[in-house]
């Protein structure tokens, strides 16, 4: 397949260009739960998936704002460590969304939006921030999840549900946007500690059904 330039340049104003892009799904993928649907930048969607619109959000320009709507407890974070968050978006029909890192960022072939937390934003801040940048959609955080720890940070992830958007306006970084059904997560994530945030969720999923 031949390489393609991302719509959205890099944080430098740089082209960004795909080395091996994904094939996107038909559209009748995106209606069926036990399937993987899969959206490329500026690509077709359907006009709804589980009967919420799918459309175009600018984001905010004050995520902490947004954040504190939700009024979501938070655990304590760990003192003197780098840190990171991101988001699990559930579907109601059980699947998940996910990115495809643009060019195999940092060895990943998919992932959960992540990002680290900017100066001056809370955890779910940048948890909201980042899942937007990365997937082109509008979440509510809904409760925590886990949190993953790393060699001189952790991440912490929070349990979300899609409110709006459309993945197709993904950014740069990301050159594809997944909806997986939870029993192909452990295909699909490459690195320990995404399979490990599967088995949280799948805990969850079972105890709240």
């Amino acid at each position: 397949m031949p390489s393609s330039t991302h719509p959205h340049p890099d944080e430098d104003g740089q082209p960004v260009h795909i080395l091996h892009p994904h094939a996107p799904s038909p559209l009748e993928d995106w209606a069926a739960p036990g399937r993987l649907a899969t959206v490329v930048p500026g690509g077709p969607m359907p006009p709804a998936v589980n009967g919420l619109e799918v459309a175009s959000w600018p984001g905010v320009t004050d995520w902490g704002a947004l954040a504190a709507q939700a009024c979501l407890p938070d655990p304590p974070r760990p003192p003197g460590k780098a840190v990171a968050a991101g988001a699990v978006v559930v579907e109601p029909d059980g699947r998940v969304w996910l990115v495809a890192p643009t060019n195999g960022w940092s060895g990943y072939r998919a992932t959960f939006p992540k990002g680290r937390v900017d100066k001056g934003l809370s955890l779910q801040a940048c948890a909201l921030k980042e899942t937007f940048e990365e997937t082109g959609l509008r979440v509510e955080l809904t409760a925590h999840l886990i949190d993953m720890p790393r060699t001189k940070g952790f991440a912490r992830y929070y349990l979300a549900r899609r409110r709006g958007g459309d993945p197709a306006d993904m950014g740069w970084e990301s050159q594809a946007v997944h909806l997986a059904p939870q029993a192909m997560l452990g295909s699909l994530l490459n690195r320990d500690w995404d399979l490990e945030i599967a088995r949280a969720l799948r805990e969850r999923w079972q105890e709240g059904r």
